[in-house]
């Protein structure tokens, strides 16, 4: 988790460089409460890579028993074009969501929280609390909500077994989640019409809010109210909520304080106390640049297969 981590944060920094030339992704809606995206994006500097992830998120997938989240990723030649690998984008889009919330909470979350919030005990629950737990190792206590109690327990079971200081305290609701947290993380679906279950009146007055899951659980005045809002990407932020359907009722991008690339390379200071939100919606940068380093590390190991044309 700490090499996906730096990994996305030199993404940030090259795109606050100016390095980055990233397209707002598109996507189509086949179903209710889905989605299926296109996510192309070049890395240049140092890195000069591009990249491609076709991936869909449907919530009712967990009915079935399978990923809210399947995609492919295609990483690119930058030189002439050649399709270089093709791998599963699930691993890639799980780990690099974490480690985004890791960045945020290493530029804009408390110097030393001991309390963790967690709505949402699935996949992005789990991963994002590896990503604190490596961002603050010291870390004491995660408290866990989720309207599935079982999600709850395997949670619990997983984590105690990487982290086995870590309390992890299974919440009778959201409010008690919340109550006392220095870092909040929602990782429930993501929805066309949300159900905003987190107050601000249950926050305390230092916080910072993460919310992995675009605008489906944090009010809006949690985000207007904040001292500093950011979000992973203004060009994105402007797209979809000019669509009518997130972000409603959340800070305009002319009203963010910043986007996370802006932070990360010092354009906008870090901001530490108070309450800080964030909304990091996934951006194809993420991908690519912990893409190239997946492909970097098979290549090294001698694992895949080799495909003839």
């Amino acid at each position: 988790m700490a090499d996906v981590i730096d990994a996305v944060e030199k993404g940030w920094r090259l795109k606050g460089e100016g390095k980055v030339e990233m397209p707002a992704k598109i996507g189509i809606h086949p179903r209710k409460d889905c989605y299926i995206h296109a996510m192309p994006c070049w890395i240049g500097g140092e890195v000069d890579t591009c990249g491609l992830k076709w991936v869909s998120g449907f919530p009712q997938n967990i009915k079935k028993h399978m990923p809210y989240n399947i995609g492919l990723f295609i990483l690119t030649d930058s030189d002439d074009g050649h399709m270089k690998a093709v791998m599963d984008a699930n691993w890639l889009t799980t780990w690099r969501t974490g480690a985004a919330s890791g960045v945020i909470a290493k530029y804009l979350g408390p110097e030393a929280p001991s309390t963790l919030a967690i709505i949402g005990a699935g996949t992005q629950g789990r991963i994002n609390i590896r990503a604190m737990m490596s961002v603050y190792p010291g870390m004491k206590t995660v408290k866990v909500y989720d309207v599935m109690p079982n999600q709850v327990a395997t949670l619990k079971e997983q984590m105690g077994t990487l982290f086995p200081t870590l309390e992890v305290v299974g919440a009778q609701d959201v409010q008690s989640a919340c109550a006392d947290a220095d870092i909040v993380i929602s990782c429930a679906p993501v929805l066309e019409k949300p159900v905003r279950t987190v107050r601000s009146e249950w926050l305390k007055k230092d916080v910072l809010c993460i919310a992995v899951d675009h605008d489906s659980t944090f009010d809006a005045d949690i985000m207007t109210g904040a001292r500093a809002y950011v979000v992973d990407d203004r060009g994105q932020y402007a797209y979809m909520q000019g669509g009518g359907v997130y972000f409603q009722g959340y800070p305009s991008e002319r009203e963010l304080y910043a986007e996370m690339s802006e932070v990360v390379v010092g354009k906008k200071p870090r901001v530490r106390e108070g309450r800080r939100g964030a909304a990091p919606m996934g951006i194809a940068c993420n991908d690519v640049i912990v893409g190239k380093m997946v492909y970097e590390r098979a290549m090294a190991k001698k694992l895949g297969t080799w495909v003839n044309p």
